[in-house]
This record gives structure tokens, C-alpha cells and sequence, in this order.
């Protein structure tokens, strides 16, 4: 057998092919706006965010399985996370409320960073202490749901309502969720009295105070809240709806 002569067009089809590869990588090293420009705080929050995507993935792929696979029925949430107002049980009316709060809460966050960038402290710690305000609510209400199903017999092991696998499904992604809006809060109230006093128009030292007109960590605040709030969409929509 005789080798297949190598022709010049392939020979030129394979040059152009690595160049453009090299070409390519050296676009992407070298481009100033999706590398160089990002700070270290705010590069650092979005691998923390993609790291926490992840494991709420894990959690509800494994909350679908184990409801698909189980042989028992599963508690219809419309009855059991339903309220008694007047005489009357309305399904899911704490949960739109819920979700209502949330969603309010990144409305006043986002002009929050708003006028953050526009130097306009006063209103940028306000708005932020609103945002806080709607998440301890939130948490407030996630407390009320946990009393009302313990009361009523819900356990991580078990519960009267059907599959036993529903209370530890439900404990174990509320519950993580909370610790994130709990967190959410916690910071949301130490950033904003740092707003509220100038801390970042002198560079006072401090909490994420140390550099002067640093007003990029109330919008990596936002980055976290944002995700936390749309963290609850999914719950809702797997958890509450389905």
C-alpha cells in the first residue's frame, strides 16, 4: 500500500484551523472586560454563587427522584401548606406571600446598588435595611411554617400525611435555604451600616471598609441576594407547585 499523498489544501486547511485555535485563546487571555477588570470580591462571589448552584441542584434532583420513586403517595402541598383564614382553608396563601416578599426584596436591593454607584448613601442604606427587613419577614414566616407542620406531626423520619421521605425533603431545603437569607440579612445589616455612616466615602477601616468609595461590595451584596431570591423560584415551582 502506498500513503495518501498530502496535499497542499489540507496541508493549508490544518495551518488555518491552529492558528484560529491559537488566534482564539489569545483573544480570551488577553480580553481586558471578562478578566482584568473584574475585582477580586466580586470574581470570588460568582465562583461562590456557581459552587452553591450545584449543591441546590444536588438537593432537588435528589427531592425529584426520591418523589418519583417512591411507592407511597406523597402529600398534596396544596393541603398540607394550606392556612385557615375565616373559617376557610386557602392552599399555598403563606407561600404566595412568601414569594411575593422575596421577589420585592431584589426590586429594593437592585435600587439599592443603584444609588449606591450614585453616591447617594442615605438612600442606599435605607433601601438596603428594607431588603433586610423582607428577608427577616421571610424567615419569620419559614419559622411559622416549620411550627405549624411540627405541630401537626411532620419529621425529618417520617410523617401522618404519606411518604415518609417528605419531611426530611422538606426540612433539609427550606432549612438551607433559610441559612442563606438568614446570612443574606445578617451581612445586608452590617454593609448598610457601613453605607449609612460614610464609611466608604473616607475609607474608614472596618468590615469591608478598608478602601475608600468602595460601593462595588453593595452590589456583590445584591449578586447574593439575587441569587438567593431566584434560589426560592425553583423551590417554589418544585417543592410547593408540583
Amino acid at each position: 500500500m502506498t500513503a495518501e499523498p498530502v496535499t497542499t489544501e489540507h496541508v493549508t486547511t490544518e495551518s488555518t484551523l491552529r492558528s484560529s485555535l491559537h488566534g482564539m485563546v489569545a483573544d480570551w487571555s488577553s480580553d481586558q472586560r471578562s478578566f482584568k477588570s473584574a475585582s477580586w470580591g466580586k470574581a470570588m462571589m460568582w465562583i461562590f454563587l456557581v459552587s452553591d448552584t450545584f449543591v441546590f441542584s444536588c438537593f432537588l434532583i435528589s427531592y425529584m427522584t426520591v418523589r418519583m420513586s417512591t411507592t407511597v403517595e406523597w402529600p398534596h402541598p396544596s393541603e398540607i401548606f394550606a392556612l385557615e383564614i375565616g373559617g376557610k382553608k386557602i392552599p399555598l396563601i403563606l407561600i404566595a406571600i412568601m414569594t411575593f416578599d422575596l421577589i420585592t426584596s431584589s426590586g429594593t436591593m437592585a435600587m439599592a446598588v443603584n444609588f449606591a454607584y450614585a453616591r447617594e448613601r442615605r438612600k442606599a442604606a435605607i433601601l438596603m435595611l428594607v431588603t433586610a427587613f423582607f428577608g427577616a419577614a421571610f424567615v419569620g414566616m419559614q419559622a411559622f411554617e416549620w411550627t405549624k407542620l411540627i405541630h401537626e406531626g411532620v419529621r425529618p423520619w417520617g410523617n401522618p400525611f404519606g411518604a415518609a421521605q417528605f419531611g426530611s425533603s422538606f426540612f433539609m431545603i427550606t432549612g438551607f435555604h433559610g441559612f442563606h437569607v438568614s446570612i443574606g440579612v445578617i451581612f445586608l445589616l452590617i454593609v448598610a451600616r457601613a453605607v449609612w455612616r460614610g464609611d466608604y466615602d473616607v475609607g474608614r477601616r472596618g468590615f469591608f471598609t478598608s478602601r475608600r468609595g468602595r460601593y462595588e461590595i453593595v452590589e456583590i451584596m445584591g449578586l447574593y441576594w439575587h441569587f438567593v431570591d431566584l434560589v426560592w423560584v425553583f423551590i417554589f415551582a418544585f417543592f410547593y407547585l408540583w
